[in-house]
């Protein structure tokens, strides 16, 4: 339904991703629009948009409204997180119990584990803050396990990102699920271990996506969730492990939860005894994107994070804090930002850097 913006009535919702001429992100898809979207739109000289049919929408269930509601742009405080805590803590455990299945006896139940995190993949449909979505739901206990259920969940972002269809995109999700299953047959002690490594705990280490590899051949005949395991620390230039892989030699599935597997370990704070700038992060994966990392998914990957960045509140390096109101389409790390009544073009202002963000 096309209306213009001047029609628009509050709690209507958006049916597309809205962007301004400058082809510069807006407001994302299903947000749920009130005073603050349509002054938003209004800024941005946006004349008509698409929404939702008001009819259908009067007729949804109530559960349906309030997921439709789960975006950053229209929930300052998240209320889809005690919806979705339960189903993730659910997803964690039975990670738990897969690999306590797959040490025992070498395989796991492979139709048990999709059907289990079917609720948590069809919940991720609307989830569109994905750095505050993982951010809360992230804590410190059960590293490898949180992990896996992390990879899984951005995998099935990524894949869906980059054009595959809703199905491919549940399976990369559940190959994402399962990427570290291997791990289950590393000595605890060596997979736990505090301090640095040595080289011969290292090379125990790397078997993680051999044994994942076999686990998942064992229990399914499925090659491309199998390769998931084996692949996701394979390199674009052949800097990786088991095989040294390059380019093109490497699965579309392992190039995709590589670059998940990255993010979440280096959002964790397993990862860093110190609190990283998630920019940091981002910033970290567009570098190995030149060299390790598969360019169009990473590149499609940070597209679709940097948007949940609006609305947050950032340090600049010069001291003065501000909010991003804007994020560009290509300079990914170079948003607008707000300051008092000042708007700041970080791709004009090429001195200023934002060093945190607020979350």
């Amino acid at each position: 339904m096309r209306i213009h913006v001047t029609d628009i009535i509050d709690s209507d919702v958006l049916r597309e991703d809205v962007f301004n001429s400058y082809g510069l992100h807006i407001l994302s898809k299903n947000t749920v629009l009130h005073s603050k979207e349509i002054s938003k739109l209004i800024q941005h000289s946006i004349e008509y948009i698409e929404i939702l049919d008001r009819s259908s929408i009067i007729n949804s269930s109530l559960e349906d409204l309030d997921m439709l509601e789960r975006t950053l742009e229209s929930t300052a405080t998240p209320k889809w997180v005690p919806h979705m805590k339960p189903l993730y803590d659910s997803v964690v455990q039975n990670v738990k119990e897969m690999f306590d299945s797959a040490r025992e006896h070498n395989k796991i139940d492979t139709d048990k584990a999709a059907a289990e995190f079917e609720p948590l993949i069809q919940n991720l449909v609307l989830e569109r803050d994905v750095v505050s979505l993982l951010l809360l739901l992230n804590n410190s206990d059960s590293y490898t396990y949180q992990h896996s259920v992390q990879v899984g969940m951005l995998s099935y972002y990524i894949a869906n990102w980059i054009g595959l269809s809703n199905e491919q995109s549940t399976k990369v999700g559940n190959a994402g699920f399962l990427h570290d299953i291997g791990k289950c047959k590393i000595d605890p002690q060596v997979l736990n271990k505090p301090e640095k490594l040595t080289a011969e705990e290292f090379e125990e280490i790397k078997r993680h996506t051999l044994y994942g590899y076999e686990i998942i051949r064992n229990s399914t005949g499925d090659h491309e969730t199998a390769l998931g395991a084996l692949d996701h620390h394979e390199r674009m230039n052949g800097s990786g492990y088991p095989h040294g892989k390059s380019g093109d030699e490497i699965s579309l599935f392992g190039k995709i939860i590589a670059v998940a597997d990255i993010y979440s370990a280096m959002i964790s704070s397993r990862a860093y005894q110190k609190e990283r700038d998630l920019l940091f992060v981002l910033k970290e994966l567009y570098r190995l994107s030149f060299t390790e990392l598969d360019p169009i998914i990473t590149h499609a990957f940070i597209a679709h994070m940097i948007p949940n960045f609006i609305g947050k509140r950032v340090q600049l390096n010069d001291g003065r804090t501000g909010m991003i109101v804007m994020t560009h389409p290509t300079e990914y790390f170079s948003p607008l930002i707000q300051v008092d009544s000042e708007f700041i073009d970080l791709t004009q202002e090429r001195t200023l850097d934002i060093i945190h963000v607020y979350f």
